[in-house]
């Protein structure tokens, strides 16, 4: 049971390409944003659509394949962990953020749609 404690499982489509960053160490480092939609009727029967964005974080290998592979529009299967963290802006306000730190990558769709 112990792997189920922080896991996450999303699958929707890249809102842009990733951003690649290297640190000064030289580990690379994907940012990115996926898009997750559900859809349901409201009590009135209309059908709905509900769309969550989610911000992700790959390092290392992930990075490397969300670099060459990702790109807007495209769907994917994101799995990792959910990662919480603060920092200061620039104004010295505190401020806090949730992200999935992607442990896989899976690219859903057609070899022909790449």
């Amino acid at each position: 049971m112990y792997a189920f404690k922080n896991r996450v499982q999303l699958i929707g489509n890249l809102v842009g390409k990733p951003e690649i960053k290297k640190t000064e160490n030289g580990r690379k480092l994907a940012q990115f944003s996926l898009a997750t939609s559900e859809n349901f009727r409201n009590s009135k029967g209309e059908n709905i659509k509900e769309t969550q964005w989610h911000r992700v974080v790959a390092w290392g290998k992930v990075a490397d394949i969300a670099e060459k592979y990702l790109d807007k529009g495209k769907p994917v299967v994101i799995e990792g962990k959910l990662v919480s963290r603060s920092y200061s802006d620039k104004e010295g306000n505190k401020k806090y953020i949730s992200e999935v730190q992607a442990n896989e990558m899976l690219l859903l769709g057609s070899k022909q749609s790449s």
